[in-house]
């Protein structure tokens, strides 16, 4: 596997939403937008809302206009967003997209 040189950057990116998170006063996290490719093909854009004053969510946007917005749920490590048959599990810079009964994986571009 080639070194990705963005790495670091969503990964410290994703690590000060969590941190703003638990972080007391008023200061309100940024959404943070990744791009998504996946193994069977699939693309889309993932707008993260970290929590805070409402819980955390993921916004999915795919090319064909289909547009899903996931809760966050508890998870022992990585992110997870889930509701119904729809989940979107992270770690690091790959993920899990999982709708209906067809799960891939996925790597932010």
């Amino acid at each position: 596997m080639i070194p990705d040189r963005r790495t670091p950057t969503l990964a410290a990116a994703l690590a000060a939403v969590a941190f703003l998170a638990g972080a007391s006063g008023t200061a309100r996290a940024e959404n943070i937008t990744a791009k998504y490719s996946c193994y069977d093909g699939t693309r889309f854009t993932a707008t993260f809302t970290p929590p805070g004053a409402t819980d955390g969510s993921v916004r999915l946007a795919f090319p064909d206009g289909r547009k899903i917005t996931l809760p966050q749920v508890i998870s022992a490590d990585g992110g997870r967003y889930a509701s119904g048959d729809s989940e979107f599990w992270i770690k690091g810079l790959g993920g899990q997209l999982t709708t209906g009964r067809t799960m891939t994986n996925c790597d932010s571009e």
